[in-house]
C-alpha cells in the first residue's frame, strides 16, 4: 500500500518550492528599494539643510511681519522678540537670565520725549507700529521729502505774498492812468522847498510846506539830502521872515534836521543858523515861536562842542538869561535849565570817558576842553538864577532844577551856602516831600517818585552844610 502513495508526494514538492522562490524575490526587491532610499542620505547634511531652511523662513517672516515699537523708560525692561527699539536706547544682555533688556539713555526725559516726537513727525508715524519696509522707505526719501516740503512751503509763502501785495509796475501803470505820480522822498522835499520859497505862495501854503517838510527831515538820510539841493539854507533864511508863523515852522524843521545829525549841524553853523536862532530868541516874538526856536537851538548845541564854543562867544548865556527872566516866558525856564544841565554833564562824561580809555588827545575831547561853560555860568549869575527857579510849583520843574543844582555844585557851592533863600526853600521842600513820601510808603510804593526827590534834596542839603 505504501508504494502506491509515493508518486503524489513528489509531484507537490516543486509547486511549493516555486512559491517560496517568488516570495523571497519579492522580499529582496523591497529590501533593496528601502536600502537605496535611506543609505544614500547624509544625516548630518540633512540636519543643516533643515536648520538653514527654518532660519531663512523665520527671517522672511520677521522681515514681513509688523514690528511693535518698544517704548523704553528709565528702568531696565525685557525686550521681547520682534519688538523694534527706538534709536538712542540703551540695550544690554542680562548674563544671568540670557534675555535682552532696554532702557533710556541717561538724558533729560523731556529731551528724549521731544526727540522721539520729532522723529515720529518726520517719519509721519501716526500709530505705534511700523514695518521695516516703511522705515527703509522713509529713510531713503527723507532728504527728498524735506526738500519737497521746504519747496512747497516757500511756494505757499510766495503765493500768499503775491495775494497781499501787487507789483510796483502794475501800481505805476494804474497811477498813470489816474494821473497820479509816485514821488520819492527827495522829489517831495524839492517840491516842498520850491513851494515854500516861491514868492507866489501864500502864507498858509508856506506854513503847510514847512509842516510837511518837518515830517521828512526826521529821517537822517532825508535831512542830509536836504543839503544836496540847498534846501537847508532856504529854511535857515526863513528865520529872517517877518511872519512869526514862518519863523516858528522854519525853526521846527531845523530842530528836526539837526537832531543827532552831525553833518547837518556842521552845515547849519556854516550857514549862520546859530546867529539867526539867537537873534530870534533875543527879539520880541510870540511864545510859540520862541519854543520852536529854543528847540532848534538845543538840537544844534547837543553833542557838538564847536557849536557850544560859538554859542558862548556870541553871548548865548546872556540871551538865555534874559529869556528866563521874562515873566511871560517862565514856561521856557525849565527847558533852558534842562539844556544847561545837558551841556554840563555832556562835557563831564566826555572827560571821564577819555580818562577811562587813557586817550588824552582826541579831537572832540580837545574841543570840549575849550568850552568854558562853567566859568561862563558863574560869571553870568546862573548860580542864583537856578536857585530861584527851585520855587517853581511843578514837581517836574523842581526835579530838573535839582539836577542842575547838583551839576553846578562844584562851581556854585560857596554861593549856594550864602543864599539864605535857597536854604529856606530846601527846608520847605524837604518837609513837603517827606509827607508825600510817607503816603507812597503807605500805598506800598517802596521806590516812589517823591522818595527820589526827597533823596535829591537831602543829598544837596548835606553838601551845603
Amino acid at each position: 500500500m505504501a508504494p502506491q502513495h509515493l508518486p503524489s508526494t513528489r509531484m507537490a514538492s516543486p509547486g511549493m518550492l516555486l512559491g517560496l522562490l517568488l516570495t523571497s524575490c519579492l522580499t529582496l526587491c523591497l529590501s533593496c528599494q528601502n536600502s537605496n532610499n535611506f543609505a544614500l542620505t547624509n544625516p548630518e547634511k540633512s540636519i543643516h539643510q533643515e536648520s538653514d531652511t527654518k532660519e531663512t523662513r523665520e527671517e522672511e517672516e520677521l522681515d514681513t511681519e509688523v514690528l511693535e515699537v518698544f517704548h523704553p523708560t528709565q528702568e531696565w525692561q525685557t525686550l521681547q522678540p520682534g519688538q523694534a527699539v527706538p534709536a538712542g536706547s540703551h540695550v544690554r544682555m542680562n548674563l544671568q537670565t540670557g534675555v535682552n533688556e532696554v532702557k533710556l539713555q541717561q538724558e533729560d526725559k523731556f529731551q528724549n520725549n521731544l526727540k522721539g516726537f520729532k522723529r515720529g513727525r518726520r517719519l509721519d508715524i501716526n500709530t505705534n507700529t511700523y514695518t521695516s519696509q516703511d522705515l527703509k522707505s522713509a529713510l531713503a526719501k527723507f532728504k527728498e521729502g524735506t526738500e519737497m516740503e521746504n519747496s512747497k512751503d516757500e511756494l505757499a509763502r510766495q503765493a500768499t505774498v503775491k495775494k497781499l501785495f501787487r507789483p510796483i509796475e502794475e501800481l505805476k501803470k494804474e497811477f498813470d492812468e489816474l494821473n497820479v505820480v509816485l514821488e520819492t522822498d527827495m522829489q517831495i522835499m524839492v517840491r516842498l522847498i520850491n513851494k515854500f520859497n516861491s514868492s507866489s505862495s501864500s502864507l498858509e501854503e508856506k506854513v503847510a510846506a514847512l509842516f510837511d517838510l518837518e515830517y521828512y527831515v526826521h529821517q537822517m538820510d532825508n535831512a542830509q539830502d536836504l543839503l544836496s539841493f540847498g534846501g537847508l539854507q532856504v529854511v535857515i533864511n526863513g528865520l529872517n521872515s517877518t511872519e512869526p508863523l514862518v519863523k516858528e515852522y522854519a525853526a521846527f524843521v531845523l530842530g528836526a534836521a539837526f537832531s543827532s545829525n552831525p553833518k547837518v549841524q556842521v552845515e547849519a553853523i556854516e550857514g549862520g543858523a546859530l546867529q539867526k536862532l539867537l537873534v530870534t530868541l533875543a527879539t520880541d516874538q510870540p511864545l510859540p515861536a520862541k519854543k520852536k526856536v529854543l528847540f532848534a537851538l538845543c538840537s544844534l548845541l547837543r553833542h557838538f562842542p564847536y557849536a557850544q564854543q560859538q554859542f558862548l562867544k556870541l553871548g548865548g548865556l546872556q540871551v538865555l538869561r534874559s529869556l528866563v527872566q521874562e515873566k511871560s516866558a517862565k514856561v521856557l525856564a525849565v527847558r533852558v535849565v534842562t539844556l544847561l544841565y545837558d551841556l554840563v554833564t555832556e562835557k563831564m562824561f566826555a572827560e571821564e570817558e577819555a580818562e577811562l580809555t587813557q586817550d588824552s588827545s582826541p579831537e572832540k575831547l580837545q574841543q570840549y576842553r575849550q568850552v568854558q561853560l562853567l566859568p561862563g555860568l558863574q560869571e553870568q549869575g546862573w548860580c542864583e538864577i537856578t536857585a530861584q527857579l527851585l520855587a517853581l510849583p511843578e514837581h517836574d520843574a523842581r526835579e530838573k532844577v535839582l539836577q542842575t543844582l547838583g551839576a553846578l555844585l562844584t562851581t556854585c557851592r560857596d554861593r549856594y551856602r550864602q543864599d539864605l533863600q535857597l536854604s529856606r526853600t530846601l527846608g520847605r521842600l524837604q518837609a513837603e516831600y517827606q509827607a508825600l513820601a510817607s503816603l507812597e510808603l503807605q500805598e506800598g510804593e517802596d521806590d516812589g517818585y517823591f522818595r527820589e526827590l526827597l533823596a535829591s534834596i537831602d543829598s544837596l542839603m548835606k553838601e551845603l552844610r
